[in-house]
């Protein structure tokens, strides 16, 4: 459906087809929050949500026409003497500075301009919900621009161009969890990433597991004030400690620490205990064990809220509806928190129960409309045709 939304779109604007086409999933994180910024542990798993790329040589060299079908709106760059942030009406338009920044990495990396090129963006990941639409574009994009570059850039590499792309025309402090899930994810399976040495376990998600997300109409913003003022308190906490990063330390390390402040002790104890639970969660996958598996999605649920302080009565509610469901195993925010979306663990026969409960009551007590909804395991980004 985003392929023909984004190929339709291209014809009405530019009044001919495309002949490139790349996607990339969205992810939801399964276990494992704000500890990739800490070199710790994560459970991401990409998703049958996409972001489609759809572009065609035309102008001169370095310019850049692309719309975003699903924002009604549009940017042309010229690209052909380099690009900084902000520039070319990027200010107004962040997911302009994500286009431009990928293509600037991608232009560096092969060591010329890219030909003229019309594009347009279409896709279905929610933006603003915390499944990382950002990542998504940008991978798709990358890819989109390597094609008409003639070169292929390894998937790993891609990731930690495209977040570098992120911090630098976005402003947002992530980490590398986002654009390593949607570049190298593997269908049917999470990935145990070690944000530390960047190195992925894939683990099969029982046929006993259906994922469901809930979006609790709140969306969050990472550039905004919550995600950074944790991150300061994580590294706060780690001088400290006296160590380079937070995976240096455990529970017991936080506890003995006497000159933590309230904040740094509590997202610290967030980060030690999360990694502890992103480690039982991939071995409970692995065993097939999915009642441990949610109780651990619960144990961090419960963390974030209360440590890290980075959840909202909208995702609690979010929660709380899913345990009043039959067959649920366990469910928690995900993303950086401040909004965007719970995901919940069930047996694949209360799915349809568990989506209604969640819209009904969430609207009964907050007036938004919950969407929810089922996805699936998919692999990373691809060139697809058109």
């Amino acid at each position: 459906m985003s392929l023909a939304r984004a190929c339709e779109a291209f014809g009405r604007r530019f009044g001919r087809a495309p002949t490139l086409a790349a996607r990339s999933p969205g992810r939801v994180n399964l276990i494992g929050e704000h500890t990739d910024y800490n070199d710790g542990l994560v459970m991401p798993v990409a998703i049958d949500r996409w972001c489609v790329a759809v572009a065609r040589e035309s102008g001169p060299e370095g310019r850049l026409v692309v719309e975003s079908v699903g924002l009604q709106d549009s940017l042309e760059l010229d690209l052909s003497r380099g690009i900084e942030p902000g520039e070319q009406g990027l200010r107004e338009r962040p997911w302009g500075g994500y286009v431009a920044g990928v293509v600037a990495g991608v232009q560096q990396r092969a060591g010329r301009t890219m030909p003229g090129l019309e594009m347009s963006i279409a896709g279905d990941v929610p933006i603003g919900a915390g499944l990382s639409s950002s990542a998504a574009l940008e991978a798709a994009v990358s890819l989109v621009v390597e094609r008409a570059l003639g070169i292929q850039i390894p998937a790993m590499e891609r990731a930690m161009q495209c977040r570098e792309a992120e911090h630098h025309f976005a402003g947002v402090p992530c980490g590398v969890m986002d654009q390593m899930a949607v570049n190298l994810a593997r269908e049917g399976h999470a990935m145990e990433i070690d944000c530390r040495d960047l190195s992925v376990r894939h683990a099969p998600l029982p046929a006993g597991a259906a994922i469901v997300l809930a979006d609790s109409g709140v969306a969050h913003e990472l550039s905004a004030g919550g995600y950074a003022r944790c991150r300061r308190a994580c590294e706060r906490a780690a001088r400290a400690l006296g160590i380079a990063s937070l995976r240096d330390a455990d529970a017991a390390d936080v506890r003995r620490c006497a000159d933590l402040d309230d904040e740094a002790r509590r997202c610290a104890r967030h980060v030690t205990t999360e990694n502890e639970r992103v480690e039982r969660f991939a071995q409970a996958l692995r065993t097939g064990d999915l009642h441990e598996a949610g109780r651990l999605m619960d144990g961090s649920h419960a963390s974030l809220r209360a440590d890290l302080r980075v959840s909202t009565p909208e995702l609690d509610a979010l929660v709380e509806i899913a345990h009043g469901v039959p067959g649920v195993y366990g469910s928690r925010l995900t993303g950086g928190g401040f909004g965007g979306c719970a995901v919940t663990l069930v047996d694949p026969d209360g799915v349809a129960r568990l989506e209604s409960a969640l819209r009904q009551q969430h609207k009964n007590r907050f007036g938004l409309d919950c969407k929810a909804f089922q996805v699936r395991s998919v692999r990373g980004a691809s060139i697809i045709e058109c």
